[in-house]
């Protein structure tokens, strides 16, 4: 996305969330899958516990071009995106009903908004996991779980850090929350992964499983054109040794 497209997009936030909030628009779907992306920025094809579900809104003086770098006139990409991650803010009570719109995808789509919000008092948090308790698609499941985790990557909470644990233990829960439960777990933890956990992983991240979690936006983001979201975080969060398929392209690509 150039400069001005991506504050363009960035002043186009609030309007794309009211109307997705408008049960009478036409478009309310596919503004709110748009609604989001400016509030992300270097995360395609990432897929590491450092880094897939990381927040960088702070932004320090002399420090103010942070990871994000600089769009192409200069502009400090974090700017975009802490502008973006702040509109979501400030509409978080036009988000929070969607969380039980009775499309799937919408309710998807309004927990990976909510989650790029700054939730210091933990109510979005608390949203999650109070949709969770009655969430009947596993799919849906699965995105409030990583929602949740994305949320207490940006501010640290022991105890749902713990949860987080929990669900990918319990043996009751749908495999889609499990698989993303140890995601995010290993994403707010520096512990090793236990062996139960890998067990776990290897034994419900089938392809097909992994193809149909890239229904979550957190998953296809972190895909590549020869691994899926999912195969890409266990590949990269749990056997580190084994070769990236992007590679083999770019060698092939030096020897021609």
């Amino acid at each position: 996305m150039c400069a001005n497209d991506m504050r363009a997009a960035v002043l186009a936030v609030p309007f794309l969330i009211r109307i997705a909030a408008d049960t009478r628009h036409p478009c309310r779907a596919d503004a709110l899958a748009v609604a989001a992306c400016p509030a992300r920025a270097l995360h395609f094809g990432v897929a590491s516990r450092d880094e897939l579900l990381l927040h960088r809104a702070d932004f320090q003086d002399g420090d103010l071009h942070d990871d994000y770098g600089v769009e192409v006139t200069g502009y400090p990409a974090g700017w975009s995106v802490a502008a973006a991650r702040a509109a979501i803010t400030a509409d978080t009570a036009l988000l929070h009903p969607l969380l039980g719109n009775p499309d799937p995808s919408i309710r998807i789509d309004a927990a990976y908004t909510l989650a790029t919000a700054a939730d210091p008092d933990r109510a979005v948090r608390s949203s999650f996991r109070a949709r969770l308790a009655t969430e009947q698609d596993p799919k849906v499941s699965a995105a409030l779980v990583l929602a949740t985790a994305e949320a207490t990557r940006t501010h640290p909470h022991a105890p749902t850090t713990t949860w987080m644990r929990e669900q990918w233990r319990d043996r009751t829960q749908a495999p889609e929350v499990r698989l993303v439960a140890a995601i995010g777990w290993l994403c707010l933890t520096d512990e090793p992964a236990p062996d139960d956990l890998r067990t776990a992983v290897d034994d419900l991240a089938t392809d097909e499983r992994a193809h149909t979690m890239d229904d979550l936006r957190w998953m296809a983001n972190a895909g590549g054109s020869h691994e899926t979201g999912l195969q890409r975080c266990v590949r990269t969060m749990l056997h580190p040794d084994q070769p990236d398929p992007e590679d083999r392209d770019d060698l092939w690509a030096s020897l021609r």
